[in-house]
């Protein structure tokens, strides 16, 4: 059973987390339920769409031009991801992962990025390892319990509705702070 944002302690005293959030060298993305509103549409020949919000693109792009690498750890496998995130310059995407911390783990160790210097957004169960591993745990609004209660902060949107796009106007805005 998920809870809202709003009855979690981590809601947002956003300022607080402004230096964790300048110091933040790779965002790492779960997909379902984050970069999409985590309903999956079938057809008689399996998995057919997956709805992704353009302004969650379009701040992935702005960041990853900022200097901030963007990953996807997904539980699941996709050619719409792996075509989603070639339109948006994604290259490190790993799906069909069982051990989101492991993959965290790995990505973090061959991009020499510590996982203090990352900040991870989920949504559910299998992302709490990975979001408790992270510099910077971030829950989107509509997140289940598990996510919510390793989390530094709770996007004020929920998943695949412009939650994306408020962590990655976040991170821009503590970069400007900070230059």
């Amino acid at each position: 059973m998920s809870q809202n944002a709003s009855d979690h302690a981590a809601v947002n005293n956003l300022a607080t987390f402004m230096p964790a959030l300048s110091r933040v060298r790779m965002l790492v993305l779960d997909v379902d339920g984050v970069l999409t509103d985590g309903r999956l549409y079938y057809g008689a020949r399996g998995e057919a769409l997956k709805v992704f919000n353009v302004k969650d693109g379009h701040g992935i792009k702005q960041v990853a031009a900022a200097g901030i690498t963007v990953a996807i750890i997904s539980g699941r496998k996709s050619a719409i991801v792996t075509r989603r995130a070639r339109e948006l310059g994604i290259r490190h995407v790993n799906q069909g992962i069982g051990d989101k911390l492991a993959a965290l783990t790995r990505l973090a160790k061959s991009r020499s990025i510590p996982l203090e210097h990352c900040a991870c957004v989920g949504d559910d169960t299998p992302d709490a390892p990975m979001l408790g591993a992270a510099g910077l745990a971030i829950a989107v609004a509509d997140a289940h319990r598990d996510a919510l209660a390793v989390a530094d902060l709770v996007t004020t949107r929920a998943g695949g509705r412009g939650a994306v796009r408020e962590v990655c106007d976040w991170l821009l805005d503590a970069m400007r702070l900070r230059a």
